[in-house]
């Protein structure tokens, strides 16, 4: 079985999203990230150790082709009683040995699927969830 593995990474002390060339390991954690742009450290002495994000791809698209990543904020395609649409973000449940879309810490209530679609992530478009995570 063939499964492609990518991975992106926020920068926080420049909010930028970049997709890396290049990791370094470290004692098991990721401490160096080349980024065509810049290098740097991840954590360490040397540098911010909240500096980057790392998320992993799926290995889905969303219903236009886009590509999920952990983080990213997906309109899962259903409205609520007020008519708004079910937005929800992606993350890792161990549990469930995959990622789900995260509501909160009040269940895992969906999968992933190629019907969702991506219209944001976590911190670009921290706007889509207000309220929702309290």
């Amino acid at each position: 079985m063939k499964r492609e593995i990518k991975f992106r990474v926020w920068d926080h002390n420049t909010d930028t999203m970049m997709i890396p060339d290049n990791f370094e390991f470290c004692d098991g954690e990721i401490c160096w990230i080349d980024a065509g742009r810049e290098a740097g450290p991840k954590s360490g002495n040397d540098g911010d150790p909240g500096q980057f994000e790392i998320m992993q791809y799926t290995g889905l698209k969303d219903k236009n082709g886009r590509e999920i990543y952990e983080g990213d904020v997906l309109d899962i395609g259903l409205r609520n009683q007020d008519g708004k649409p079910v937005i929800a973000p992606v993350s890792y449940e161990t549990y469930a040995a995959g990622y789900v879309l995260d509501n909160g810490g009040n269940g895992i209530w969906q999968r992933l699927t190629e019907d969702c679609e991506v219209i944001g992530n976590i911190f670009e478009n921290p706007e889509l969830l207000e309220g929702k995570h309290e």
